[in-house]
């Protein structure tokens, strides 16, 4: 008889051990919710937009929201940022997340900011929108354009 319960002892272990590293594959990772995407961005024209904490973590108690597009080596873009809500930082990256260019506050003196970027290398940039300092976000307006040379 102990034999029997023996036998029965370790296949009802080998039955617990088989399911609960089947269990143990197919539970879902709960750590990594989200995945890295910046936001596309086709063609000029203005994006209206939220900067929120859920949005790309900063290190420093802000946040960030990154947008792509498509440059060619020789366009000049002009990236304006507005916001009623918070302190806007425009930053232009290369696709290796190089800084090739960025802008706090523009011309006119308010907290808004304007870049203008020739660009040298055709490629995919990053346009990464934040607020200054730790803390801010709200509404913003982000409009790309790109110059064209007067005749």
């Amino acid at each position: 008889m102990s034999y029997l319960s023996g036998k029965t002892f370790s296949r009802s272990l080998m039955i617990a051990l088989f399911s609960l590293m089947l269990g143990l594959t197919t539970l879902p990772v709960r750590g990594q919710q989200r995945i890295y995407s910046p936001i596309s961005i086709k063609s000029d024209g203005p994006i209206s937009d939220r900067l929120t904490d859920q949005d790309i973590p900063t290190g420093g108690g802000g946040f960030a929201k990154d947008y792509t597009i498509q440059l060619q080596r020789g366009d000049q873009v002009a990236i304006d940022l507005t916001s009623d809500e918070f302190d806007s930082v425009v930053l232009l990256l290369g696709a290796d997340g190089a800084t090739v260019a960025e802008n706090d506050d523009g011309p006119d003196g308010s907290t808004n900011s304007l870049l203008f970027s020739r660009i040298t290398e055709t490629g995919r940039y990053i346009i990464r929108v934040r607020a200054f300092g730790e803390t801010g976000g709200g509404n913003f307006r982000l409009n790309v354009t790109r110059l064209r040379p007067v005749n």
